[in-house]
């Protein structure tokens, strides 16, 4: 079995990427052990010793921090608010992104900043090592008090509360609890506060969305270039001169991967009878990589945020503070959902355009791609089923950080709707996924007319593993198959770009 273990040093995607596709388990490090222990520790002595109103452990929350809580029954003050607090609606969030809620709360409590118990934090590494998944559902948080509700759904597992998944199939955590022989797990101070407060429920969403739009931007490339092959589109707008005198990265590295992706093209190289091509084929180092500077900025943002503490209040035991603050507030991965979903919303919109230009029956291809057009209808429907879902995307990338709504009496005036600003970009990738997906059905096709003239040979091998699960189209036939097979082969492809 091979583990992780959880330590203060800088996590990465990549290293997120193989704890979960390779299936690690995870473990404290020494390093995160001490600190636990040392903030748990400081904090039991400071309520031994101190009459001095500490918010959400000795005092009431929200509005309520003026009503304090006696010493005996702080415990008592922190499992009501995992009680309390877990008023989730909506469907289920996917699995996926709850095992890695799971993962970031155990990495934001592990540096030694909430107060959290050593035995708590070992109960939620049991959870993840052992399958347990809870039951979380998509409404319920305002990204700024941290994602409260989706947290206490994470959280009440440890008490005996909620559903999992386990073994297959959602049960009471109650019964989970007691076929493990494990005994719910006793909050004591602050430890509530510790697992409702953060942003996991937005970080997962956007640690996920990241790892997949990372290969949905090339592969955004990759297609559009097999487009670009099929229509018999010009190389000029992809010269390395046109990028230098507008510089943007995105860009630079858009253009430059064309032309690799083209090297040795018969169909690029060869004398084209047109002396421009449409924008979607003409402006994609301008699209596409506006694109990848927003995706890039998006990346910094939440592997930040995955290497915060952002519970409230924070502890400071060498400095003999405790500060009631703002971490949890998600304004700074609101706007960036927000961000990635217009940016993931316009690789599918110029996506889509193309589709629609390799069907018009310009340039020697015929009409919908397919032959005896009227008595074939060929890839026309395909396409409407791309435009539905590109009008989708873009009422989705309405941005929610500019939305703030009022709650707990005033206390929380202002809050960044990240929550749902990840949920809808959730949505705007898999619609991506699928666009994308459209584009190569339609552009292999339109390939396949070109014949026996040649694309590259990276193109054509990759034509070649498509064609292998999507065969070419003669006449009129049940289409959805092969599009749900186009995504798939889209997840399954190991791209071999080289490094930029």
């Amino acid at each position: 079995m091979q583990y992780h273990a959880i330590s203060p040093d800088e996590l990465g995607f990549s290293r997120v990427r193989q704890i979960i596709e390779e299936g690690f388990h995870l473990k404290l490090s020494d390093k995160s052990s001490a600190l636990v222990s040392k903030c748990r520790d400081y904090l039991d002595k400071k309520l031994e010793n101190t009459q001095e109103p500490l918010y959400g452990i000795n005092t009431g929350i929200g509005s309520l921090y003026d009503r304090l809580i006696s010493k005996e029954d702080l415990g008592i003050l922190q499992e009501n608010l995992v009680l309390s607090h877990a008023c989730g609606q909506g469907e289920e969030i996917p699995q996926e992104i709850t095992r890695l809620m799971l993962f970031l709360k155990i990495q934001s409590l592990a540096y030694g900043n909430s107060g959290i118990q050593l035995s708590t934090i070992q109960r939620l590494l049991d959870f993840y090592n052992s399958g347990i998944t809870p039951v979380i559902y998509r409404y319920g948080s305002l990204g700024a008090s941290g994602d409260l509700a989706p947290l206490a759904h994470l959280s009440l597992p440890l008490l005996g509360e909620g559903e999992v998944y386990f073994e297959g199939k959602i049960q009471s955590s109650k019964v989970v609890l007691k076929k493990l022989g494990w005994e719910p797990v006793t909050l004591a101070s602050k430890e509530g506060l510790a697992l409702l407060n953060g942003t996991q429920f937005m970080s997962a969403y956007g640690v996920f969305s990241c790892l997949r739009v990372f290969k949905l931007s090339q592969l955004a490339d990759i297609i559009a270039a097999i487009s670009l092959d099929a229509f018999d589109g010009r190389i000029e707008p992809f010269h390395p001169l046109v990028q230098e005198i507008r510089p943007y990265q995105g860009q630079i590295k858009t253009a430059r991967r064309i032309r690799y992706l083209l090297k040795d093209s018969e169909l690029i190289n060869r004398p084209k009878k047109h002396v421009q091509d449409p924008y979607s084929f003409r402006c994609i180092p301008q699209v596409h990589g506006a694109s990848k500077d927003s995706i890039n900025y998006v990346a910094y943002v939440f592997k930040n945020e995955i290497n915060s503490v952002t519970d409230n209040p924070t502890i400071f035991p060498d400095e003999d503070l405790i500060i009631s603050a703002g971490n949890f507030h998600g304004q700074p991965l609101a706007l960036a959902h927000d961000n990635l979903c217009i940016a993931m919303s316009e690789l599918g919109n110029i996506s889509e355009r193309r589709t629609y230009q390799l069907l018009g029956g310009h340039r020697e291809l015929p009409p919908f791609l397919v032959a005896k057009p009227g008595l074939n209808s060929g890839f026309m429907i395909p396409q409407y089923t791309a435009a539905s879902m590109v009008s989708h995307n873009k009422q989705l990338s309405t941005p929610s950080s500019v939305d703030s709504i009022e709650s707990s009496q005033g206390q929380e005036d202002h809050v960044s709707m990240g929550a749902n600003a990840a949920t809808k970009g959730y949505q705007v990738m898999l619609n991506l996924e699928r666009i994308l997906a459209i584009e190569l059905f339609t552009a292999a096709q339109a390939l396949d007319f070109r014949r026996p003239v040649k694309s590259s040979p990276y193109l054509e091998d990759f034509i070649r593993k498509y064609r292998e699960r999507v065969k070419f189209v003669e006449s009129d036939r049940v289409l959805y198959p092969d599009i749900n097979e186009t995504v798939s082969f889209l997840q399954d492809i190991e791209l071999n770009l080289p490094e930029e």
